[in-house]
């Protein structure tokens, strides 16, 4: 890994802990804060909240900065509100404070996707990108469950503490680490929300948000699933949750692999028909319990393989507004979080079982196929359209 890519990892590591670890502390903040765990739940959803307003949001707002300003500017936004929630007095605070959290999440991820392509060699910027991601598997990995410890024996705050202070170390290395770029604007706000009128950006958009919230109904009822079906104890969750980050650290560097040996579509493509024939196997085979375990890692893998693909896909589709572009695809993949982990819910609410939700990610992600498909069918029609232009002009 090229040292200049660790400051962007190390982003990756503390918006992934931040992100995941509330999951896991969610019965120690309802306990603390005297509120029930669905309410506590919200706290997921308005940092979520804050991602899909903050990715396109605070990408136009600083795009006229070099890179490195803004990169250091979002990673002080969150060092400063996962201290805030760290000192959160009551309810409404802390679910403020996730808010304000989570708005640079998708910003960063946008903007250090298109910093790592520029300092990627030739033929490999997704694998550059994927570095960054492999911040937010090491995540899953290890902090996570380091976070979800300190919550249940020590505190909850400290863990936000802990957030923050990796938030600190971030900005150093980004400030002494980080290179120097020049401004990537090629121009104003309004050229670049012409983005939203190109067929091929909301197509990636609508591939990450409903092809990969296909996996969120599996991981979002992933212990039910794992208690229910499979017969783990409880207390194996924990550790077949540290499983999954470690096909997610293993699928990080595959899906990097596969966007700079194929057409970054293609990759997509070929990893969604990977997912819906995963989640299928699931239905299936998840009574027995080995097995239950290798898809475990296999979609957990899956999980995070998609991630460079799409993000380099979107940065070849939006020249010009490559940093926003960037930063919409991480809203788009909250979205699908969302969308995954409601459509999921539907099944297990009509009183069917904790597998169920895993064909209603099979369908999304076949849906996410089919848009995949229809995208390299607008790539090859424009490459021809554009090939006729060039012959008209040179016969004109």
């Amino acid at each position: 890994m090229k040292k200049s890519l660790f400051p962007l990892l190390l982003g990756g590591l503390g918006i992934g802990t931040t992100e995941f670890v509330m999951m896991g502390l969610l019965p120690d903040v309802a306990t603390d804060l005297d509120i029930s765990i669905p309410v506590a739940g919200h706290l997921i959803s308005s940092y979520a909240l804050g991602v899909v307003v903050g990715a396109p949001l605070l990408v136009m707002m600083t795009s006229n900065q070099p890179p490195k300003k803004i990169l250091l500017s979002l990673m002080l936004i969150f060092t400063v509100f996962n201290a805030f929630s760290a000192f959160a007095p009551g309810h409404i605070a802390l679910l403020v404070s996730r808010f304000f959290a989570g708005l640079p999440h998708g910003a960063f991820f946008g903007v250090g996707a298109v910093v790592a392509s520029r300092l990627a060699d030739k033929g490999k910027q997704a694998q550059a990108i994927a570095m960054m991601f492999a911040g937010l598997t090491i995540a899953n990995l290890a902090v996570v469950p380091i976070g979800t410890w300190i919550g249940h024996n020590l505190s909850w705050r400290y863990t936000f503490g802990l957030v923050s202070f990796i938030g600190l170390i971030t900005m150093l290395f980004i400030k002494y680490w980080l290179p120097e770029l020049p401004v990537s604007r090629t121009g104003d706000t309004r050229s670049e929300l012409q983005l939203f009128k190109s067929r091929e950006a909301w197509l990636v958009i609508l591939i990450t948000a409903i092809g990969t919230g296909g996996l969120f109904t599996w991981i979002s009822y992933i212990a039910p699933l794992m208690t229910k079906i499979s017969h783990f104890s409880e207390d194996s969750v924990s550790w077949i949750m540290i499983l999954a980050g470690f096909g997610m650290v293993v699928g990080n560097v595959i899906g990097g692999k596969l966007a700079d040996k194929f057409h970054p579509v293609k990759a997509c493509a070929g990893l969604l028909v990977a997912m819906a024939t995963t989640l299928l196997a699931i239905y299936f085979f998840s009574e027995i319990q080995w097995i239950s375990l290798v898809l475990t890692f296999i979609a957990g893998a899956l999980s995070i393989a998609l991630a460079a693909p799409i993000q380099i896909l979107m940065i070849h589709t939006s020249k010009g507004a490559e940093m926003l572009g960037a930063a919409v695809t991480q809203a788009a993949f909250n979205i699908g979080n969302a969308l995954g982990a409601y459509l999921g819910g539907l099944p297990i609410a009509f009183g069917l079982g904790y597998n169920t939700p895993v064909l209603v990610g099979m369908v999304m992600a076949l849906v996410g196929v089919s848009f995949s498909i229809v995208l390299i069918r607008v790539q090859k029609e424009e490459i021809v359209a554009s090939q006729i232009a060039d012959l008209q002009e040179v016969n004109s």
